[in-house]
């Protein structure tokens, strides 16, 4: 036993082989720059400010660790099995995802039920060609029925759905289908807005009257005028946050803010 290194049996519960910092280390980092989306610079201040010890290359290091962690997890086929056999169905949800125009697609298939990411491939097409080995996978791999597919609709995913998975329900998801239901809505409350737009088209104007001031009813008109283009600009998600409704709620309440500023009275906060 003389120089033989000896460790405790359930070291590797708390770190990795040969790692410095333990898997509570690794998991924070992971939701910190994922899901709060924080710089690899601003996790280490987060990391120093708990009192860990580590510099920004290790961060780095770190987070490709949980990248990893996160990809065999995510691809352990045995443990998906494992869920949707518990389940004993999956409905699908195929979605691609491109982040421009040219580029790669990101085809992900998830299931509804257990919220499970069961495939994802990057394809440089949309087609039936690329989709169909896709949806094979997905179908061999799980081994359970599959009881219905949603997806955005278009052409090549419905003929795709069709010849890999024939009787299979397939449907809009609730998004697209509410967004199609919704749509004389939608172009009613984007008439709306546009009719509101052309009685604020001259805010560039007031700001110019006022440029070079700095008294205070100066800085109250570039104040409003920065009120008035924030609520142009927030387009909302529409059909359920109709932008055109939003746009008017906030107009009027910049027009009862002047009203009472004219008045002598202070102008509500926002």
């Amino acid at each position: 036993m003389y120089l033989t290194p000896v460790r405790a049996e359930e070291e590797g519960r708390w770190a990795l082989p040969d790692h410095e910092f333990g898997l509570d280390v690794v998991a924070l980092i992971g939701p910190l720059r994922y899901h709060e989306h924080r710089s690899v610079p601003e996790i280490h201040v987060a990391l120093r400010a708990r009192g860990v010890p580590i510099s920004e290359r290790s961060v780095t290091n770190q987070l490709d660790r949980y990248d990893e962690l996160l990809s065999l997890r995510m691809t352990d086929s045995q443990r998906l099995r494992n869920v949707a056999r518990q389940q004993g169905r999956v409905v699908l949800a195929l979605d691609g995802l491109q982040p421009e125009v040219g580029h790669e697609v990101l085809w992900v298939v998830r299931d509804c039920l257990s919220g499970e990411v069961l495939a994802a491939r990057s394809l440089l097409g949309s087609g039936k060609e690329e989709l169909a080995p896709l949806l094979r996978q997905v179908k061999e791999e799980l081994q359970v029925p599959i009881a219905g597919v949603g997806s955005d609709g278009q052409r090549s995913i419905r003929n795709t759905v069709a010849s890999v998975l024939p009787g299979v329900p397939h449907q809009l998801c609730h998004f697209h289908y509410l967004r199609e239901a919704a749509r004389p809505l939608y172009e009613a409350d984007r008439h709306a807005k546009k009719l509101l737009k052309r009685h604020v088209r001259g805010v560039r104007k007031i700001e110019r009257a006022v440029e070079g001031r700095q008294d205070a009813q100066a800085q109250a008109v570039r104040g409003y005028c920065a009120a008035v283009r924030s609520a142009l600009t927030d387009d909302r998600r529409p059909p359920l946050k109709p932008s055109g409704l939003e746009l008017r709620r906030r107009l009027r309440a910049i027009e009862v803010s002047l009203g009472r500023s004219e008045k002598g009275g202070r102008a509500p906060r926002s």
